[in-house]
């Protein structure tokens, strides 16, 4: 029986890299107009998803570290992310509390590229990216589609041993982590789907079913092997109590009292008296 291949290893493969490069096109489409201070990266080293991004401070860190790292994960971070444009942080989701090192509200964007795929704890990494996250702060999340050709090539493969994608990717739907997103006060934004390709091992055949990417977005939209998801953190917005002005009655006339009433002739002085 063949050996499963982790994402570090699979990611190396022509159908990795098929991937890749679709994703980080759609990574910059998403990211490039989006402006503040602190962008965070969680997730593939092998994807520099704030490349084209025009904020001020990038910073990277990869959790999901092969076994054989795992004696050194701050060095691994350190190696793998120095070409990078930007700071690694070492931060390890799998062997601690999830907590992100960084100050509640102080981030203005942060790119998941498959994190949710490989976290042991997606929704405690959920929570911390809601915390650190500025209001109106935004999110763009990669991710596995289970409907597709790619997933029914996985499901089969789960049975029989001989996997296609890696053995250690688990598959969120898009319903399912939108559903997610809601619950914490988030919006979607955009999104797309690709990789309508069969499960290809080869680039002769990547190639060959190129034209299935033109095709699926028209005829099959929802069964990519790939979605990119853009949300954004809305906050509920402050409610007055009581009225924040006192609104008088609108008349159409101004009664006066009858006392008080005067002719239009004394209201003016006549030219006698001037």
């Amino acid at each position: 029986m063949k050996p499963a291949q982790t994402m570090h290893d699979w990611l190396v493969s022509p159908t990795g890299q098929y991937m890749l490069r679709w994703e980080e096109t759609y990574f910059r489409t998403l990211s490039e107009d989006i402006f503040g201070f602190n962008a965070v990266q969680i997730g593939l080293t092998e994807l520099d998803t704030l490349k084209e991004n025009r904020i001020t401070h990038h910073w990277y860190s990869n959790p999901f570290l092969p076994a054989d790292d795992m004696a050194d994960p701050h060095q691994h971070n350190h190696d793998a992310l120095k070409g990078l444009n930007g700071h690694s942080i070492p931060v390890s989701l799998t062997h601690t509390d999830g907590q992100l090192p960084f100050d509640t509200e102080s981030i203005d964007l942060v790119t998941l590229p498959h994190t949710f795929d490989l976290a042991k704890s997606p929704h405690q990494l959920l929570r911390e990216i809601h915390r650190i996250l500025i209001p109106e702060g935004q999110v763009i999340i990669s991710g596995f589609n289970p409907t597709s050709l790619w997933g029914i090539r996985q499901r089969w493969g789960r049975m029989t041993g001989n996997h296609f994608l890696p053995v250690d990717a688990a598959f969120i739907s898009l319903p399912r982590m939108k559903d997610w997103l809601a619950l914490l006060g988030f919006e979607t934004s955009r999104g797309y789907i690709g990789c309508y390709c069969p499960p290809c091992k080869s680039w002769k055949s990547l190639d060959r079913f190129a034209f299935m990417e033109k095709a699926g977005n028209r005829w099959w939209p929802y069964c990519g092997a790939v979605y990119l998801l853009c949300a954004i953190k809305q906050v509920p917005g402050m409610h007055l109590i009581g009225p924040a002005f006192k609104k008088e009655t609108r008349r159409f006339f101004n009664a006066a009292p009858a006392q008080n009433k005067v002719s239009q002739m004394d209201a003016y002085p006549s030219d006698k008296h001037q």
